[in-house]
């Protein structure tokens, strides 16, 4: 191999393209530069023992600091390349749209102009099955000939499609070859989203829920395989001829080939490290509007601080949802086949996490899980009776607001009038207020305590107006009179609010109110005596059902 060639990999420090880096210098095919956000490369002990840190200071491979988001840093990186593979991207968990367009899109632009300018031979993008998925509609042994999804279920996934559409429009351009790679839910060692997460979810005792039915197929691909596909990307586009011809400005879809039940591939992972199976079914129409008020809260909150709750539609969707792919075009196209099989992948996998095994690491003591439902903040604390003096004073202003606004049995527009015309006189009397009294300093309310940027102003109009369109949509589709299973829920949301509705705001304070400061409180004392009451509960119910259902089916089996 000549030390004049020289690869880049852009998001060279992320999870699969560590990889890909580890195997291109391996092979020897390229000397390798390594483009990544940080100022500086931060090796673990074993990359620096392992090939990459032997390549780094042989000078083999090179790590350059570079933000995609500037065009003249991408120009400078990708000097004297002959080949690119672009696979960064964000945190696809992260549902922002500006910083995924950022680098998806705008990214992606800078890195496509840079190649073209410098004449670059091939660019070969990191995408994902996730541009021709809408979240909702399964796909079974999908391929290449399926358009983008008219609806994205994240913003993840709907700049993908524009970066990769870019990709594809850019091939030949001044005789750069492109190639586009769509690898299905990637797992393995090194991954620091997946596993540590399942394991997580186990220690909060919240990996005992099966979201759907749990026969959803899904296709999930060793980590290995990911980057084996991108060297056969980028053999087929260096090939000539009508190899080169074929491959270039596609798109290819990458799995293990070996297409498992969702639910059957993340026990298979916890069982592996010593935690317990999921075993508890709940319905994904059960889950979907809870999923909805959650994402609605944070949506107005989250500009104040509240964290990206994990509770989201597009994750119940994910969960439970059938999408399966064929690699058939990879196999012909690009010569791809899996080095790594399924159940080798997982094996693996568990054996690289050991060290977050339950037998060998206790689960962490923290908070529990009442406190983290309420925010581990000043409502948990309340609630929780941690800070009896706050309380207590809690208490007693909702005891007031009771017996001032709600016991004469007011309407809630009645009783927010009055609440409202209490606020405003307080305001204006501490207006009028002197700034010393008797010595004491009255602190004044400032003016930028009511005050909301542009910015604010535009994410909670956003987020109205996404609601409203997303209602319109509902609309539309229940004009069509074809789907049942929506006009089901709509009728089955509908009816649970006409019921909460008709409950007067006097017993809504008066049962929710104690309620919120016992139930919480309990729980948070007796969280394992409950938890496994609970468990046993919603299995004994699904006993029951299954029960019942083979006996309703048993006749009908027999015709």
């Amino acid at each position: 191999m000549s030390t004049e060639r020289w690869c880049v990999v852009t998001g060279g420090r992320g999870f699969t393209a560590r990889h890909l880096v580890e195997m291109l210098i391996k092979y020897g095919m390229f000397s390798v530069r390594v483009v990544d956000l940080a100022s500086k490369v931060e090796l673990e002990p074993h990359e620096e023992e392992g090939i990459l840190g032997q390549a780094l200071r042989s000078g083999r491979a090179q790590y350059v600091s570079t933000n995609l988001c500037d065009k003249a840093q991408v120009i400078k990186a990708l000097e004297g390349v002959e080949v690119v593979f672009h696979m960064a991207a964000p945190n696809s968990s992260i549902n922002n749209y500006k910083l995924h367009y950022s680098v998806n899109v705008e990214g992606t632009k800078n890195v496509i102009d840079a190649c073209i300018e410098l004449k670059v031979k091939s660019l070969i993008y990191t995408s994902s099955p996730s541009v021709v998925s809408d979240g909702i509609h399964p796909i079974f042994n999908g391929d290449e000939s399926l358009p983008y999804a008219a609806k994205h279920n994240d913003s993840y996934s709907a700049t993908k499609a524009e970066g990769e559409a870019l990709v594809i429009k850019s091939n030949k351009v001044n005789g750069l070859l492109t190639c586009c790679i769509r690898p299905s839910s990637i797992f393995g060692p090194g991954d620091r989203l997946l596993v540590p997460s399942l394991v997580a979810a186990a220690r909060a005792g919240k990996s005992k829920f099966i979201i759907g039915d749990g026969n959803n197929i899904y296709d999930f691909t060793f980590v290995e395989n990911v980057a084996h596909a991108h060297i056969c990307a980028e053999r087929a586009l260096a090939s000539g001829g009508e190899v080169s011809e074929r491959a270039s400005g596609q798109a290819y879809f990458i799995t293990n080939m070996e297409p498992i039940k969702f639910w059957e591939f993340i026990s298979q992972i916890l069982e592996g490290l010593g935690y317990e199976r999921p075993r508890i079914k709940i319905p994904a129409f059960v889950m979907m509007p809870i999923a909805h008020l959650v994402e609605l809260i944070y949506r107005l909150l989250g500009p104040y601080g509240m964290k990206v709750p994990q509770l989201t539609p597009s994750r119940v969707r994910l969960l439970s949802c059938n999408r399966s792919f064929s690699c058939s075009k990879a196999n012909e196209q690009l010569g791809y086949t899996p080095l790594v099989s399924l159940q080798e992948g997982i094996r693996r996998t568990i054996a690289s996490y050991s060290h977050l095994s339950a037998d060998l690491l206790p689960r962490r003591k923290g908070p529990s899980k009442a406190s983290q439902y309420l925010g581990n903040g000043r409502v948990a604390n309340t609630l929780l009776w941690k800070d009896t003096k706050q309380t207590i004073s809690v208490l007693l202003v909702l005891g007031a607001i009771y017996y001032i606004f709600i016991a004469s049995s007011s309407s809630i527009i009645s009783a927010l009038a009055k609440l409202l015309l209490v606020l405003s006189v307080f305001l204006f009397v501490h207006g009028c207020l002197p700034k010393k009294i008797m010595g004491y300093d009255v602190e004044k309310i400032s003016a930028s305590s009511f005050y909301m940027s542009d910015e604010t102003s535009q994410r909670v109009a956003m987020s109205i107006a996404s609601s409203w369109h997303d209602a319109l949509n509902i609309l539309i589709i229940l004009c069509h009179g074809k789907d049942w299973i929506l006009f089901s829920k709509v009728i089955g949301v509908l009816l649970i609010v006409s019921i909460l509705g008709s409950i007067s705001l006097q017993t809504l304070f008066k049962a929710g109110i104690p309620l919120a400061f016992i139930v919480f409180y309990l729980y948070d004392k007796k969280e394992e005596e409950i938890d496994s009451v609970v468990s046993n509960a919603l299995s004994f119910m699904g006993k029951c059902k299954s029960d019942v259902t083979r006996k309703i089916l048993s006749p009908w089996k027999k015709d």
